[in-house]
């Protein structure tokens, strides 16, 4: 019997997973990673219940520690910067899947699996049969795809992680859930916030680990306007907050040296074309050579469009979109793909 580690975070997606495991003959052993929260603390609750129902052992990691020094200081540190973090991005490839295998190969454990919405595809060499490479492909609940968040897994790691709900939409897992006794999680909210600190309390949390500066908010022409609390309250694209009158009013940039927040009344205004992408991850090659017609996305949500991407100088791409998009936002990623297959990410460096 094949043993596996299974992250569970104590949601219906995680638990069906640990539950579809088990079914298929899978030896489960349950792990809850402990994170630090702004405000609270973790219950487990939820997940120790899970896994007394699947008859499973279940374990608790603490990586408070790992999670403050890799994801928070980042997350801080780009909002102090004038950028828009992706902390869901870092940590899936910088500390939860690192530590998941890292646990599972102390354990003699060869496979982790999460409940992402995502699969994986094991290409084969032609001649000789042997794996050629693992290739990320978008899940079959389109809806719900998570390849965005995570594009810079590598080909290492993918050799090792399972993606029990590939195969299934969202529907069909609830549907599982309430058939085989699991209607309790049901009853939990889904989160689209940071784990860390829920968007309500984001305010808060960059007052407390930044403090405020008070500047002017000025138009593209330099008039002033306003006034602002912190140019690390703002992120490109914004409209809400600005509290200025005759708007709405959009964040069209910064000026950290005057600190200044500019705006635009002119949504054409924040139409881009270009990004300059560094660092990045190529998930099924090391460099790129040419130019590569894409799919390109620079937020989880939105649908992919025609794109080209260049090699330039310095360890970074260009990434040409036909049609220009709205906000391009540096700190955010750019994630690409080719049909249903990602081919990776980068982080958005500057806009030319």
């Amino acid at each position: 019997m094949k043993k596996i580690v299974v992250g569970m975070s104590g949601g219906i997606d995680s638990s069906m997973a640990a539950f579809l495991l088990k079914k298929q003959g899978w030896q489960v052993l349950g792990v809850s990673l402990n994170i630090p929260r702004f405000e609270g603390k973790n219950d487990f609750k939820t997940a120790e219940k899970v896994c007394k129902l699947l008859k499973i052992p279940h374990c608790i990691i603490d990586i408070r520690q790992e999670f403050e020094k890799k994801v928070v200081d980042y997350f801080v540190a780009e909002f102090k910067n004038c950028r828009t973090p992706n902390p869901c991005m870092v940590c899936n490839h910088q500390l939860k899947f690192y530590e998941l295998l890292k646990f599972a190969k102390k354990k003699n454990i060869k496979y982790v699996a999460t409940g992402h919405y995502a699969r994986i595809k094991k290409v084969k060499n032609n001649k000789s049969q042997k794996l050629k490479e693992i290739q990320l492909v978008k899940a079959r609940d389109k809806n719900k795809d998570q390849t965005y968040n995570l594009a810079f897994l590598d080909q290492q790691q993918l050799r090792h992680i399972v993606f029990p709900l590939a195969e299934y939409t969202k529907k069909q897992i609830k549907k599982l859930a309430l058939k085989h006794g699991f209607d309790f999680l049901l009853e939990q909210k889904e989160s689209q916030d940071f784990c860390y600190c829920p968007n309500k309390n984001l305010t808060h949390l960059l007052s407390k680990k930044i403090g405020r500066k008070s500047g002017e908010i000025v138009d593209g022409k330099g008039n002033v306007l306003g006034k602002h609390e912190g140019l690390h309250f703002y992120t490109i694209g914004q409209r809400k907050n600005i509290r200025l009158n005759q708007g709405p009013y959009f964040v069209a940039g910064f000026n950290k040296k005057k600190n200044r927040l500019i705006v635009t009344k002119n949504e054409k205004d924040l139409l881009k074309s270009k990004a300059i992408l560094s660092p990045f991850n190529l998930i099924n090659a090391k460099t790129l050579k040419k130019k590569q017609m894409v799919l390109a996305k620079i937020r989880y949500r939105q649908k992919e469009n025609r794109a080209t991407l260049l090699p330039i100088t310095g360890n970074k791409l260009e990434l040409v979109f036909e049609k220009p998009q709205k906000a391009i936002t540096p700190g955010q990623f750019a994630v690409f793909y080719q049909g249903q297959v990602c081919l990776g990410g980068g982080k958005i460096n500057d806009i030319p």
